[in-house]
């Protein structure tokens, strides 16, 4: 019997000690949900830019770009001809100049879908694919030559939980979903109610 009391008691006082952390695990999960990261890292106050320019080099040729309050334009420098987009074969060199990695494969993405692993960027986009056990994939802008991203399996586990994480199961990154709302705001009512059941006495 007092080992049965022994591990009751140690089964109480360790669930009063997770659920104050489960609190505050639910109390911040809330408050991630209520306010857009926008708003938060001030995007709101900047103004718009009229022009600005940004020279790089593409392959052995410089190129201006354009930036127009987001609206982009390129060409080279300092002749101002048209930038042809790259092919198949310039991404994978550019991929092999960049990277570590061996390129074996290039395809350009013209629309996007849901959950996509190069979401929230320009479209169109080479994925180039490379020899590695991981399924590395890395996306190139055919405009800049720029790597756009690199994904591989171990991101994409860490994409799928961060999905059950935030609970948004299509697009993968709306961290102010209604579901993630309502859930976080029953999860804080059982917490509370849990710490206060500790407390009351029988």
């Amino acid at each position: 019997m007092k080992t049965k009391k022994l591990i009751r008691t140690f089964h109480r006082y360790l669930s009063i000690f997770v659920s104050i952390q489960l609190l505050l695990w639910t109390i911040s999960g809330i408050y991630f949900a209520y306010n857009k990261i926008e708003l938060v890292r001030g995007e709101q106050y900047r103004l718009p830019v009229d022009v600005e320019y940004r020279i790089f080099d593409r392959l052995g040729v410089s190129i201006i770009e354009k930036n127009d309050n987001g609206d982009k334009t390129y060409e080279t420098y300092p002749d101002g001809a048209k930038v042809e987009p790259l092919t198949k074969d310039e991404a994978l060199l550019i991929a092999s100049k960049k990277t570590s990695l061996n390129p074996i494969d290039g395809i350009l993405i013209n629309e996007t879908y849901k959950g996509a692993e190069f979401r929230g960027r320009d479209l169109p986009i080479f994925k180039v694919q490379t020899d590695t056990e991981d399924n590395i994939n890395i996306y190139i802008n055919p405009l800049t030559g720029d790597i756009s991203a690199i994904r591989s399996d171990s991101w994409r586990l860490w994409d799928l939980f961060w999905a059950l994480h935030i609970m948004d199961y299509q697009d993968r990154d709306n961290i102010n979903n209604l579901l993630l709302k309502i859930l976080s705001i029953l999860a804080l009512m059982t917490s509370i109610s849990g710490i206060v059941l500790f407390f009351i006495k029988k």
